[in-house]
């Protein structure tokens, strides 16, 4: 007998440290992010309300009780310009990877920021050599916008980032965003 389908909804403040502690993964034992020590869980805290203040989805994976990944959609820059366009995140917990949930989290975030009034979605991917996020966000209609070579360093070598974009349903920003 499998285990149930993870539920994906709404992040809550007691799923915070489930996420810092995946994110946390990820810092400190790939380049997937540039952080090179993970945000204390108050950072957290700010994302999360910071979504909710602009309706903007920070979802999890739960499976029976455990957070198996999570994903949210951010502010792409902070110039007011830019407010109609969000970047995506999304990581999934070791052991949680391969099995079709980076696809539903990522649909589902597609679809709670265009309900948001977001426009446009942007992914930042760090090139790692490996295709599994490049994938992901080709799979769910994002096109490449382009590579900002050697930009970062982390782990004793240079790596590039890929910019994938994706247009939105959404035909004008929700009051939230403007």
């Amino acid at each position: 007998m499998s285990a149930p389908a993870p539920v994906l909804r709404p992040a809550t403040a007691d799923d915070l440290p489930a996420v810092a502690e995946i994110y946390a993964h990820y810092v400190a034992h790939t380049v997937a992010t540039f952080d090179e020590r993970p945000p204390p869980l108050d950072t957290w805290g700010t994302r999360l309300t910071q979504a909710g203040e602009r309706g903007l989805p920070f979802l999890v994976a739960d499976a029976a009780g455990e957070i198996a990944g999570y994903a949210h959609a951010g502010p792409w820059r902070p110039k007011p310009a830019y407010r109609h366009t969000v970047e995506d995140s999304l990581y999934l917990a070791p052991g949680h990877t391969g099995n079709g949930l980076g696809s539903l989290l990522l649909a589902a975030l597609i679809d709670g920021a265009a309900r948001a009034g977001a426009r446009q979605m942007v992914a930042v991917i760090a090139d790692t050599g490996g295709r599994t996020s490049v994938g992901l966000h080709r799979r769910a209609g994002f096109a490449d916008a382009g590579r900002l070579v050697g930009v970062g360093h982390k782990h004793g070598r240079w790596v590039d980032t890929l910019l994938m974009q994706r247009p939105l349903a959404a035909d004008r920003p929700a009051p939230g965003l403007d």
